[in-house]
């Protein structure tokens, strides 16, 4: 019941009977007093909705139509965890009946639901995948902190084990996605297209990246020069930045584990992976230039950081890059301040290990803007001055302000 499950269990529960289950008791409690603890739903949306929440697995046998959307995380080395995912096929294995189906929503890399998650199924029911239950796999297209695109206006795919399945799971999901549905010809085709959504999104990001540090050694603007460039009919509008989250920058790591184990070593995939993985060192490197050559050392520096969840207007601070960027400016022994409204400070803490700060201080040597939460877009030239010292920097990772304006009250730089 997270930022994939939860929404989607609400809209099932329009149109069926749901079961909503997570393994954390606190968070079930939460949501049975129609609280959201990803903070991404208002209290309404559970209002006339069929759900039971419930965190006892003996409640998952009453279901016949079982959904699994729990995170598909990598662990320290990159490598896929599939400790989440193959933990649920335990559970709801243990729950199958006759006749039941199981979809599976989590990324994952081609082959992982028919060949990792069947066979823990098959073991902990005594049924056979086909025979006696069916499987499908449906990616979630869930985009946290957009009002506009919700689960019911998002083309769905959707994917079965055989021609039946595909039938009726398009109908099941058919029943609450208004935007249609797609049947994909099989599993993997399914599974392969999610995973592909991401990485491209990846290596036409990790592309800009690696242009903002060629053009910085130039000492052109790549925001000009993607300006100029934007011109042309065809030329595709991309900007440089921090790639983080649970989606673009994890599920690439997923294809190139799989292609990895079969043999071939993707080499553009993980390219585009290196050049966005090393984007937060780039940037403290150079406010770290920056600071030097106005004879500011980095030890005696003092920093404030807006935005530390991985993009604009949510709470999710999973795989945040702008967490990245602060440990590197540590390294250079710079002293951080984190200030995000939206951000849970306990989280943070236990996550990232980084203490935040409830409002701004002032006399800061740096701000950057590493988040275009709404709220920091009512920061102004003025309101960005009260917080600084004389003869100050400005990282703009997110392009918010007009170079400009800015160059002629501070020392602005932006990717």
């Amino acid at each position: 019941m997270g930022y994939v499950g939860l929404p989607l269990a609400l809209e099932f529960a329009s149109a069926f009977r749901v079961i909503g289950f997570d393994i954390s008791a606190e968070r079930v409690a939460m949501m049975r007093n129609s609280q959201d603890p990803s903070r991404e739903l208002a209290p309404e949306a559970f209002a006339g909705r069929d759900i039971l929440f419930t965190s006892d697995p003996d409640d998952l046998k009453q279901a016949h139509f079982h959904v699994v959307a729990v995170p598909t995380p990598i662990d320290i080395h990159k490598v896929p965890n599939l400790n989440p995912v193959i933990s649920a096929s335990h559970s709801v294995g243990k729950a199958l009946k006759k006749g039941d189906y199981v979809i599976f929503e989590s990324t994952v890399y081609p082959g992982c639901t028919e060949e990792d998650c069947v066979p823990i199924l098959e073991r902990e029911s005594g049924l056979v995948m086909g025979e006696d239950f069916k499987v499908g796999y449906s990616p979630e297209r869930i985009n946290p902190g957009d009002k506009e695109r919700t689960i019911a206006s998002i083309l769905k795919i959707v994917s079965g084990c055989d021609e039946e399945s595909l039938e009726e799971i398009a109908l099941v999901y058919g029943a609450i996605i208004k935007a249609g549905i797609y049947k994909a010809s099989s599993i993997k085709v399914a599974e392969a297209a999610k995973v592909i959504e991401n990485t491209q999104r990846d290596l036409n990001i990790s592309l800009m990246n690696e242009l903002a540090m060629i053009f910085d050694r130039m000492g052109i603007d790549t925001q000009e020069v993607l300006k100029a460039a934007g011109t042309k009919w065809n030329f595709i509008k991309l900007q440089p930045g921090l790639v983080g989250g649970h989606c673009i920058g994890v599920d690439p790591y997923y294809l190139i584990h799989k292609a990895m184990a079969l043999g071939f070593d993707p080499q553009v995939i993980n390219s585009g992976r290196r050049i966005n993985d090393l984007m937060p060192a780039f940037v403290a490197k150079k406010l770290t230039q920056l600071l030097i050559g106005k004879g500011k050392y980095p030890q005696h520096t003092r920093v404030l950081v807006m935005g530390i969840t991985f993009k604009e207007n949510v709470s999710d601070i999973r795989n945040s890059k702008v967490a990245d960027l602060i440990t590197e400016l540590n390294l250079f022994a710079i002293r951080t301040d984190i200030l995000d409204p939206h951000a849970d400070p306990e989280e943070v803490k236990k996550q990232y290990g980084f203490d935040m700060v409830s409002e701004p201080g002032d006399q800061y040597d740096a701000v950057i803007v590493a988040v275009n939460h709404d709220v920091f877009k009512k920061y102004d030239i003025a309101a960005l001055k009260l917080l600084m010292k004389e003869d100050p920097v400005l990282v703009d990772i997110k392009a918010l302000y007009d170079r400009q304006e800015m160059e002629g009250e501070m020392t602005y730089w932006r990717l």
